[in-house]
């Protein structure tokens, strides 16, 4: 385990950014498209975090037109340029896959002040 450990050690970031389950984020990342590259922003609910070290990943989840999108991040991908919180939640479970169910008001996570 060690070796494992050794080798993707210099590959981890250090500012991976921290939040938490219920956060709300802002998640910019590099897209490309053909030879061109730009930075595409994601905004949502974080309801999940799973594994640790180097696979580590996240899901966040808003509704866009009436229609729930989530996405799954790679904590540690080099496609991510950065993560930004928003707001605070705060939340008594580690995944919130509850809110899938819920619409509008009911969908909300409390602010932790």
């Amino acid at each position: 385990m060690d070796l494992i450990k050794a080798i993707t050690e210099p590959q981890l970031k250090a500012d991976a950014g921290q939040f938490g389950i219920g956060d709300t984020v802002k998640v910019h990342i590099r897209i490309k498209e053909g030879a061109r590259e730009r930075v595409q922003m994601f905004e949502g609910t974080v309801i999940a975090k799973k594994h640790g070290g180097i696979q580590e990943s996240f899901t966040v989840r808003r509704v866009s037109y009436g229609v729930g999108v989530e996405k799954t991040f790679p904590l540690h991908s080099p496609s991510i340029e950065s993560i930004e919180v928003v707001r605070r939640g705060k939340v008594r479970r580690a995944k919130l896959y509850y809110l899938r169910k819920r619409v509008g008001k009911a969908a909300k996570v409390k602010q932790d002040i």
